[in-house]
């Protein structure tokens, strides 16, 4: 028992002995690591509270300020890191090393998040579009109402939203059309019909409503001679978020007001010519 005793007291001993002998020699490099690491947060901080002023003052966009903001902050944390474990003797290589077969593998398992991201720098670097803008991709249409790293959001005039990769945004065609979207419509009238009445009266009609925008004023004219019909086409500029309202709209005015000005609307017709049969 007496042995026990005695040997659980060489070890406190031991243990007290080894951390006496830690802060007489590393006392100074710990308080010192301390301070540098405390310092480094602050200067981080200040630097990027810093950075993301100057970007708000330069206009840059919020997602790319808040990302600069951080990737700074971090830089200069790991950088403090690293001093401080010099200040204790620690080599880093081995653990840069780590880092970077880490980074490899991760990198090679998360390409396609990674390439979003990628591609999402590139979208608020180079700006094809901004939040409150229509853009059409791939068949895709809707107003952007927000821009992330990752993804962009779309919304259409029935509240959905749609999900799109950047990846799938950067390279492609992309039809910026800014607040609005143009209504492409025509309807056919009579050759026994004056045009230039027809194209005056859906004038009228159009100027009846006042979501057209006026930037891009309504245009009206002929578009085509067919078999039956004189067709008159008429383009027009409408919000994104109201443009099937809209269009219903302004298609039952221009019928109205066609039949109210006595302009036929014709309908395909097809004669038919039946012969006797030759006598026998």
């Amino acid at each position: 028992m007496e042995q026990e005793i005695q040997n659980e007291l060489e070890t406190i001993t031991r243990l007290t002995n080894m951390v006496i002998d830690f802060f007489v020699n590393y006392s100074f490099q710990v308080i010192g690591a301390i301070i540098i690491f405390l310092i480094g947060l602050i200067v981080a901080r200040s630097i990027g509270k810093f950075a993301l002023k100057l970007c708000e003052k330069n206009s840059v966009d919020v997602t790319l300020s808040l990302f600069i903001a951080s990737t700074v902050k971090l830089l200069i944390v790991a950088m403090v890191l690293v001093i401080c474990l010099g200040k204790f003797g620690i080599s880093v290589a081995p653990f840069v090393a780590a880092i970077g077969a880490v980074s490899l593998s991760a990198g090679l398992a998360l390409q396609g998040v990674f390439s979003n991201y990628g591609a999402g720098f590139t979208i608020i670097l180079t700006r094809p579009f901004v939040v409150g803008n229509t853009i059409t991709i791939n068949d895709i249409s809707g107003v952007v109402t927000e821009i992330k790293l990752a993804h962009t959001l779309l919304a259409t005039e029935d509240g959905e939203i749609i999900t799109i990769p950047n990846k799938h945004i950067v390279g492609e065609v992309i039809t910026n059309s800014f607040a609005n979207k143009v209504v492409e419509a025509s309807v056919g009238i009579s050759y026994s019909a004056d045009p230039e009445v027809a194209i005056q009266v859906i004038k009228q009609s159009l100027a009846q409503f006042d979501e057209l925008s006026q930037e891009s004023p309504p245009q009206v004219g002929i578009e085509a001679f067919a078999d039956s019909s004189i067709n008159i086409a008429y383009r027009y500029w409408v919000p994104t978020d109201r443009y099937f309202e809209v269009q219903y709209q302004v298609n039952l005015a221009v019928f109205k007001a066609l039949q109210t000005a006595d302009i036929e609307i014709p309908f395909p017709q097809r004669e038919v010519t039946l012969k006797n049969a030759a006598a026998e």
